[in-house]
C-alpha cells in the first residue's frame, strides 16, 4: 500500500483559518460504510445517528498553552519552544527553533525572568530536553505566558483560546485539539443523554506527530509517535456493557479510537489502565471496539485519514473526500465533521 494513494487536491481556500462562531453549526458529511452513500447535514442533525443505549467516547485531554517565545540569558537572542511532553517534574521534551540557539548548558527566560529554562539533552530528531525554574505552581506560570499551538496550516490568529478546547477538555497534556470535539456544545451533549446515550471519556494526550506527514512511499514502513493515555475503570464499565447489551461505540476523533482500539482485547472489551500507545491503524486493521467514528476532514497522505479509510475502506473515504472538496466543506482542525456510520 502506497502513501500515495491516500493523496488528494486541497484547495488551500477550504484550509478552515477559524472556528465556526456556533460550535455545532459546521457541517456533517454521513458516508455510510456498508454502501459508501454519502448525505450532507450539520452537525446539530449528529442526534439522529445515535441510538438509545449507544455510548459515544470523548478523549477529555485539554491543550496546554505550549508555545513559548523567549530569549538567551545575557545575549536576548529570540527563541521558541513548543513543550511536547513532561518527562519527569520540570523537565520536558520540546522543539526549539533556531535549534542552534539551543546548546546544552544555555539558559533561556521568559516574560521578563518569570519563567527560565535550561537546555539539559539532546535528544532523537534534535529535539531538546529543558528544565525549567520558575517560583509558585508551574501550570499558572504556563497560562500567563504560553500561547496556543495552532497547526502549522492555520496563519490567523485566535482571539479566544478556549475555541481550540473541546467544552468537555479537563485533563491538561495536549499540544494540539481533539478536533472532532470541537463541534459538540454543552446543549448538544445533553440532548445526547436525553436520547439515552451514554458517554464515557478517554484521555490522549496528542503530540505534533498527528501532523506529521507520512515520509517513506510504503505505509507499512511508517513508524508511529507515542502518546500518552489513560482508562478509568468507570468508563471501562460503561463501554463494556454497552457491547454486552448490543449497542454501538461511537468513538469522537482518530485520538479516541487509537486509545479505545489500544486497550480493546478480541472480544472488544477493555479494561481501566494508563500507558503509551504508538498504534497505527490503515486498511487491512480489524478494529475490535469502534463501531462508528465522528471525525474532521485530515490532511493529503495523513495517518488520520488512514485510519478513517480503515473504519470505512479507501475507495470510499477518497470519494468521500473528492465530494468534500466539490461541496467546498471546510478542512482540518476548525473545518467541518463527517460520521462513519
Amino acid at each position: 500500500m502506497k502513501t500515495s494513494d491516500f493523496n488528494f487536491h486541497l484547495p488551500e481556500e477550504l484550509i478552515a483559518q477559524h472556528p465556526l462562531e456556533k460550535r455545532d453549526n459546521s457541517r456533517l458529511m454521513v458516508l455510510d460504510k456498508a454502501t459508501g452513500e454519502i448525505e450532507h447535514k450539520h452537525f446539530y442533525d449528529v442526534l439522529n445517528y445515535l441510538n438509545p443505549g449507544d455510548t459515544l467516547v470523548l478523549n477529555n485531554t485539554r491543550v496546554l498553552p505550549a508555545r513559548l517565545i523567549g530569549e538567551k540569558e545575557n545575549t536576548g537572542g529570540k527563541i521558541e519552544f513548543l513543550l511536547l511532553k513532561r518527562i519527569e517534574g520540570d523537565k520536558w521534551e520540546c522543539l526549539a527553533k533556531p535549534g542552534k540557539r539551543a546548546k546544552i548548558g544555555t539558559i533561556f527566560t521568559f516574560g521578563e525572568g518569570k519563567l527560565k529554562c535550561k537546555v539539559v539533552d539532546i535528544v532523537e530528531e534534535g529535539n531538546r530536553v529543558i528544565e525549567f525554574i520558575y517560583d509558585g505552581i508551574f501550570e499558572q506560570v504556563l497560562d500567563e505566558l504560553g500561547e496556543m499551538p495552532l497547526p502549522p496550516y492555520i496563519s490567523e490568529r485566535l482571539e479566544d483560546r478556549e475555541r481550540y478546547q473541546t467544552v468537555y477538555s479537563k485533563e491538561k497534556g495536549s499540544a494540539a485539539a481533539p478536533t472532532a470535539g470541537l463541534h459538540f456544545t454543552e446543549e448538544l451533549l445533553q440532548k445526547v443523554k436525553e436520547k439515552g446515550v451514554n458517554i464515557a471519556y478517554v484521555t490522549l494526550h496528542v503530540g505534533l506527530g498527528t501532523f506529521r506527514p507520512v515520509k517513506v512511499d510504503d505505509v507499512n514502513e511508517h513508524v508511529m509517535h507515542s502518546e500518552f493515555y489513560h482508562l478509568e475503570e468507570e468508563d471501562a464499565k460503561i463501554i463494556n456493557d454497552t457491547k454486552k447489551n448490543g449497542g454501538k461505540i461511537i468513538s469522537v476523533g482518530t485520538t479516541s479510537t487509537r486509545t479505545l482500539e489500544t486497550i480493546g482485547d478480541e472480544n472488544g472489551m477493555v479494561r481501566a489502565q494508563s500507558g503509551w500507545t504508538n498504534i497505527f491503524i490503515y486498511p487491512g486493521y480489524e478494529f475490535k471496539v469502534v463501531d462508528k467514528l465522528i471525525t474532521n476532514f485530515h490532511l493529503p497522505e495523513s495517518t488520520l485519514i488512514m485510519l478513517v479509510s480503515a473504519l470505512a475502506g479507501k475507495e470510499k473515504v477518497m470519494n468521500a473526500y473528492n465530494e468534500a472538496v466539490k461541496e467546498k466543506y471546510r478542512f482540518f482542525s476548525f473545518g467541518d465533521s463527517m460520521i462513519i456510520k
